[in-house]
Formats: C-alpha cells, sequence, structure tokens
C-alpha cells in the first residue's frame, strides 16, 4: 500500500511537470510605478502579458523594448487586470 501511494505521488508530479512549457515571442518592457516596478513580455500571438520572475539570470533589463523569443513554464495564472500572469524563463533564443 505504501509503495502504490509512492508510485501514484511520483506519476502525479511528473505529469504535471511538462503541461505548463510554452514559447514566447514579444517585447520586454519594463511596468508598474515605483517602487512596484517588475519585467514584462508582451506576446506578439496573443497580444498577453507576461511578468517574469527571474529577469535578472538572462539580464532581460537590458533587453527593454526588443523583440525575443523565449521559453518559460508558467509559475502562476492571471488574477485580473493589473495582476498577469508570471512565468520563469528557461530559455532565451
Amino acid at each position: 500500500m505504501k509503495k502504490l501511494i509512492m508510485i501514484l505521488t511520483f506519476l502525479g508530479f511528473t505529469g504535471c511537470a511538462h503541461d505548463n512549457v510554452m514559447e514566447l515571442e514579444g517585447r520586454v518592457a519594463m511596468k508598474g510605478s515605483s517602487p512596484h516596478t517588475y519585467v514584462s513580455i508582451k506576446d506578439t500571438k496573443t497580444q498577453t502579458s507576461y511578468k517574469i520572475q527571474n529577469q535578472a539570470k538572462f539580464d532581460l533589463m537590458k533587453k527593454q523594448n526588443q523583440t525575443i523569443k523565449v521559453k518559460a513554464v508558467l509559475i502562476k495564472e492571471a488574477i485580473g487586470p493589473g495582476f498577469p500572469a508570471v512565468i520563469e524563463v528557461v530559455e532565451v533564443q
């Protein structure tokens, strides 16, 4: 019984790990007002803005107003206006 629970838990984690990977192409911009600013990317296909959680890892602050392609993992869904979906960038192309 204990092994069955462990196997089902493992399958649950591995099944959810690959569902939220997406490819985005869009313009990088700084949004918000001080002290609540954040870096975002606006997808050119869907016109949806995403808040980038790990912008320092890929130095995306220097790529403001440039169109880039990224692979990202969805961390948190959008709540509504002013609260965009949060992504973590995996790769910049």
